[in-house]
């Protein structure tokens, strides 16, 4: 569905009609598959299926992507609120983190690529891609960030405070919002981040 018309104004007798963006295509098959990823999960999720959402030939989104674990991979890297929250004064960070676990745990964000790594399956070459993404993404970036010593061990306590909260909405789905107070979680969660990357 990618096609690219080459004739030349002149050998049409008009103007040529545009040609199909790729960075428009790619953008609706990273769209689709985000979407199908967080509605359905990885291992229930085909090209097909991404290919039809998108509305793009299956060999396509292949030559594009090179597999569904590579688009997987490209779903996570495309967008991550937690970058920008980490890249933040470091003064503020254990407060931002506070904030960005509690809404998760609240139900008021519906980010789908978290909703996506939540329902990713336990397949060895998913569980790779989340290793990367949670090196460079989360636990790197943290480690980069803080000085004194020990940084790595600081950022990893902090880390497995985030990605608990995943687990904790993958077991209890939206029952793990019931009766939470945001205010009072961010204050202990802030407590907490604030413990874990204090040197």
């Amino acid at each position: 569905m990618d096609t690219q018309l080459n004739a030349s104004p002149a050998a049409t007798g008009g103007p040529a009609r545009p040609c199909r963006d790729r960075e428009a295509t790619t953008r609706r098959i990273l769209e689709a598959a985000t979407v199908l990823f967080a509605e359905h999960g990885y291992d229930h999720v085909t090209m097909r299926m991404i290919a039809n959402a998108a509305e793009a030939n299956v060999a396509l989104v292949n030559r594009y992507f090179g597999s569904k674990a590579g688009l997987f991979a490209e779903v996570l890297a495309s967008r991550s609120p937690l970058e920008s929250v980490i890249e933040g004064d470091i003064e503020g960070l254990p407060a931002r983190l506070a904030a960005h676990v509690a809404r998760r745990l609240s139900a008021e964000t519906a980010d789908p690529v978290a909703r996506a790594i939540d329902r990713a399956g336990s397949s060895p070459e998913i569980r790779v891609i989340l290793r990367q993404r949670v090196e460079s993404a989360i636990l790197g970036r943290l480690t980069d960030r803080l000085e004194g010593p020990r940084a790595r061990e600081r950022a990893t306590l902090a880390t497995a405070i985030i990605l608990g909260g995943g687990s904790l909405r993958r077991t209890f789905d939206q029952d793990a919002a019931q009766d939470l107070d945001l205010a009072s979680l961010e204050r202990r969660l802030t407590a907490m981040f604030t413990a874990c990357l204090t040197p």
